[in-house]
């Protein structure tokens, strides 16, 4: 077995170390590095069968690390170890993963047991493990009742990020009334239907737009992380299409 590690942590990078190498018999090369940029560089010089990555690193995160390793080679086990269970981190990792691969995620706040656990599942019987904490996050997140959906999350990351309906309609080639109806699907997922709104003698108690940012990042939907990328993206698509702040 040849393991990748990326972690930006040192004493969690010593910790990880010292569980690897007692619990993995058949280790033969272990690379440590301590930032996504540099996991990156190393998986392209070298052959590395396992991975395990923190998620929120300095330059790369752990998500666009895995990202690029599937990409080149989709059969690669990661397990990612981190300290988030937030919905747009699983979201984001769901998102990428090769149908083939064998991966698990692990909270960095589990005991050194289950953490040995997770890396003779993933790495030794190539079985996809993941925590009871997370994997509660992934069925609401797929519920299609509870939870929203793909077209839905869409939708509130381009309210987080401040489009107009307009804009909205632009950015994801629908009509105007296309994005408006996914944003009232949205309310009424989360909440924010007219009825659902409380009201005093000042009128309803919420903006809906504004509430429904207020609940994705309070209930973990989104994360100041996650709005990052989501920033980038934004500005990529606005300098495809031709637009500028002029």
């Amino acid at each position: 077995m040849r393991l990748l590690i990326a972690e930006d942590d040192q004493l969690h990078r010593s910790f990880l170390e010292g569980v690897v190498r007692g619990t993995l018999p058949d280790l033969e090369e272990l690379t440590i590095t301590g930032d996504g940029e540099d996991a990156i560089a190393a998986f392209e010089t070298s052959e590395y069968d396992s991975v395990i990555l923190d998620l929120q690193m300095p330059k790369v995160t752990g998500v666009d690390v895995a990202k690029k390793i599937w990409a080149r080679k989709p059969h690669t086990k990661i397990l990612f170890w981190s300290n988030y269970s937030e919905e747009a981190y699983i979201r984001g990792i769901t998102k990428i993963v090769p149908s083939e691969a064998v991966y698990g995620y692990i909270l960095k706040s589990a005991p050194a047991e289950q953490l040995k656990l997770a890396l003779q599942g993933v790495f030794i019987a190539e079985q996809c493990v993941i925590d009871r904490e997370v994997r509660g996050v992934q069925q609401r997140a797929g519920d299609r009742l509870s939870g929203l959906s793909e077209l839905e999350f869409e939708a509130l990351i381009d309210l987080c990020l401040g489009l107009t309906d307009k804009a909205m309609a632009a950015r994801r080639n629908v009509s105007l009334r296309g994005a408006q109806g996914r944003l009232q699907h949205l309310y009424q997922k989360i909440g924010l239907e007219k009825s659902d709104i409380p009201t005093g003698t000042w009128g309803p108690s919420y903006n809906s737009r504004t509430r429904a940012i207020s609940l994705a990042l309070s209930q973990g939907i989104l994360n100041a992380d996650a709005l990052r990328r989501e920033e980038k993206n934004l500005q990529d698509w606005l300098s495809k299409a031709g637009n500028s702040s002029s």
